[in-house]
């Protein structure tokens, strides 16, 4: 397996995106911190990790406070060993029209999806340059990179999380640590389902090339692979997956 004796920490990781993130890591060899605000989640993840073959631990975490954010680091490195890759995938998006919108909304999202990212980066720097191939890998979207109605706060944050990959990519490419982003679309499942109205994910689809919405699979298929050995020479990209909805 190509991630066999890696360690990785997914925050986020209990449920949609993340959790297929984690299974994914999990399939390709990994041990797998699971990471997430709410524990029952996090515990059930690590349980299907550890149902795979694999060391799954659950751990609360709040990435907006930073020494939940190193007590994370520090349970990984405790209870397995190592950190090889991690990835940031916790995050919020509330709609808001801009006009309407509140400063306190705004500070939550750039909290959660912006600094929870800073947050996480820094704490986990120092075990991922002891690894010797270390990988970050920070989820954005879709909105960081062409905008969204009712997003305004939540594209800021996707776009500065890609600004923070590229600009940490440079300056920790001599450690051997490699940092990437990926992008992507709307993703199809509950949290969807509950945020947008049905006409509006149909227009969107209609506008995506590949005609459908972005599973968890398609994303954790990605991130194994820029997790693996296979993406060394890969560092300060955007990856969108989107079925082309943003190709130019």
């Amino acid at each position: 397996m190509q991630l066999s004796d890696k360690t990785a920490v997914v925050t986020g990781g209990g449920r949609g995106v993340g959790r297929a993130i984690c299974l994914a890591l999990a399939g390709a060899g990994a041990d797998v911190l699971v990471a997430d605000i709410d524990l029952s989640t996090a515990e059930s993840v690590a349980g299907e990790v550890s149902g795979l073959g694999r060391r799954g631990v659950a751990c609360q975490v709040d990435v907006t406070d930073k020494g939940q954010v190193q007590a994370m680091i520090a349970t990984c490195t405790a209870r397995l060993g190592r950190l090889d890759i991690l990835v940031n995938n916790a995050g919020i998006f509330p709609i808001s029209p801009f006009a309407t919108l509140a400063e306190a909304d705004w500070d939550r999202v750039m909290a959660v999806n912006l600094k929870g990212v800073f947050l996480c980066c820094q704490a986990a720097l120092g075990a991922l340059r002891q690894s010797g191939a270390g990988r970050i890998i920070n989820l954005s979207s879709v909105s960081g990179l062409v905008g969204a109605i009712g997003f305004t706060h939540y594209a800021a944050s996707k776009a500065g999380v890609i600004g923070l990959t590229r600009a940490l990519a440079r300056e920790v490419a001599a450690m051997r640590v490699t940092v990437n982003a990926v992008a992507p679309g709307i993703v199809d499942n509950e949290m969807t389902a509950r945020t947008f109205p049905a006409f509006s994910l149909d227009q969107y689809r209609g506008q995506v090339p590949l005609q459908r919405l972005t599973t968890p699979e398609d994303v954790a298929e990605l991130i194994v692979f820029l997790s693996s050995p296979g993406a060394a020479y890969i560092t300060g990209q955007t990856y969108a997956v989107d079925g082309g909805y943003t190709m130019h």
